[in-house]
């Protein structure tokens, strides 16, 4: 069992945007592929919690700190460990490095498990097996709470889910609705900024077929900061809440 997980990737080009950048959704595929192998190697990855319990893993929350983006063809280092599971939280960390053993990129991801059946959230007291103690602080500080927005929101865009935005969970992948967040906004404003930090609080699941409304609110971006809100156009649920922040 590997308390720090670690593994190195190279920046491809379908992994980065048009600045030659690696994408904010593609880094989220890289946070999601270490979070899924290291469960796996610690004994708690989905094909075993789903038939010993009956649940699968779920992401309830990211927030990501950029000090510099990766660019095409670069080599970086990721590394993440687990925290202890609290009441229903399971909480992960990431660290990711450049060739020159530097802090480009620092990440926080928040999950629980639910009833693959029912959908319900269940605490972590079902499992049994333990997780490594790591003796390492959290390297993101800045958690919100509550996400909410300052202004007013206004529509963006509307977005139906399609086959090639769900994952395993048959449900919208993690990753996808940082894509949709990012296409809230023109070509001019990626132009002129780059993603700084992100938040991202995942409430309900998106499903195939299932039509989001994009919401932006844009009062503070003098301040370098945008709120993001996707709403199911059917139910009225909120799907998830995000703040960007932009440099």
């Amino acid at each position: 069992m590997e308390s720090i997980y670690r593994k190195k990737y190279t920046v491809h080009v379908n992994d980065i945007d048009f600045k030659s950048q690696l994408k904010l959704s593609s880094l989220f595929v890289y946070l999601q592929d270490m979070a899924t192998e290291h469960a796996y190697n610690i004994g708690v990855g989905r094909d075993a919690l789903l038939t010993k319990y009956g649940i699968i893993w779920v992401l309830n929350r990211a927030v990501v700190e950029i000090i510099r983006h990766p660019v095409f063809k670069e080599e970086i280092t990721i590394e993440t460990w687990p925290e202890q599971p609290d009441k229903v939280l399971f909480n992960r960390n990431f660290l990711v490095y450049d060739k020159d053993g530097n802090i480009i990129i620092k990440a926080f991801s928040q999950w629980v498990v639910i009833d693959c059946e029912t959908r319900k959230l269940r605490r972590s007291s079902i499992l049994e097996e333990s997780f490594p103690k790591v003796d390492r602080e959290r390297p993101v500080s800045s958690v919100l709470n509550k996400i909410k927005p300052v202004g007013q929101l206004d529509l963006s865009y509307k977005k139906t889910v399609g086959y090639s935005d769900i994952d395993i969970n048959e449900h919208l992948n993690n990753a996808r609705y940082i894509d949709y967040i990012m296409d809230c906004f023109s070509m001019d404003l990626h132009k002129k900024y780059n993603a700084r930090s992100i938040q991202i609080d995942y409430l309900h699941e998106a499903l195939p077929g299932e039509v989001i409304q994009l919401y932006t609110d844009m009062s503070g971006i003098k301040d370098n900061f945008v709120y993001i809100e996707g709403i199911n156009e059917n139910t009225k649920a909120t799907i998830f809440k995000a703040v960007l922040t932009l440099s």
